[in-house]
């Protein structure tokens, strides 16, 4: 599926002469995927902070095990890597970005529909020998032996995202999971409380594109501002932002509605 092309007009600058204050999207996924999704929102003229709220650490695994097994089921690009040379091994992926990464790496790719729930039914009849990579923290276990292969690692709120949260007109803040869900609205909600309040003058409170309802469910208290995005991809968050953008965020640039490519 094509991205969403946004076809935003820049926004004028402040009458005292200073940057331009349009809605940033504030994106805190763990890298490199978060400067791979802040690329392509900027090639659609959009303004985008990094600050990611997790890291991506390997953990001691049994290799041999990864390479033994009959097929692999891999939730995420980030237990690629632990899993040596495809070779033409069968993997079983969850959605297009993860498909992309073990294609790469030389498995024999299934591509799932980008969600836990959608990819559940293509295993039912897998037979044994097959394994589950993954994270020290998952959204959902597979009917699959699993092993975990790294951590995802939280971190705090850099400085300069906590000055866009309390200083910015609007920031609209993608989340991929529940797991992100839940340190990004306890880091905002530190943010915001260090400022003094809850909601602080002139500040307009963000909104939040959900990857799926139960990222989206996860986020607490509810945000004022929510879109999920229509399919659990890139693609889907893309729009979702887009559909954000569409509304009258306070202060922001005009941005039309996105539209698929032909």
């Amino acid at each position: 599926m094509p991205h969403a092309v946004f076809r935003a007009s820049q926004p004028a600058a402040s009458p005292d002469g200073s940057a331009p204050s349009g809605p940033v999207v504030l994106v805190t996924r763990p890298e490199p995927g978060a400067s791979r999704f802040a690329e392509v929102l900027k090639a659609q003229g959009l303004r985008v902070h990094v600050a990611p709220l997790m890291r991506i650490v390997r953990v001691n695994h049994d290799p041999a095990a990864l390479r033994a097994a009959r097929g692999l089921i891999f939730t995420s690009a980030h237990a690629v890597p632990a899993a040596g040379p495809g070779q033409g091994r069968p993997a079983i992926c969850v959605g297009p970005a993860t498909a992309d990464a073990a294609r790469a790496a030389g498995f024999a790719v299934t591509v799932g529909p980008g969600d836990a729930a959608g990819l559940m039914p293509m295993l039912g009849d897998l037979g044994d020998g097959w394994l589950h990579p993954h994270g020290r923290h998952v959204a959902a276990e597979m009917p699959v032996p699993g092993m975990v292969v790294y951590d995802q690692q939280p971190l705090d709120l850099p400085a300069d995202a906590t000055r866009l949260l309390t200083t910015s007109a609007a920031v609209i803040l993608p989340v991929f999971s529940p797991r992100s869900a839940r340190l990004a609205a306890a880091a905002v909600a530190r943010s915001l409380a260090a400022a003094g309040d809850h909601y602080p003058a002139g500040h307009t409170p963000l909104a939040v594109a959900a990857i799926s309802r139960a990222a989206a469910d996860a986020w607490t208290p509810p945000p004022r501002l929510l879109e999920i995005a229509p399919t659990p991809d890139s693609a889907g968050m893309i729009r979702a932002i887009g559909s954000l953008l569409a509304r009258k965020l306070p202060a922001s640039r005009r941005v039309e509605p996105p539209r698929c490519p032909a």
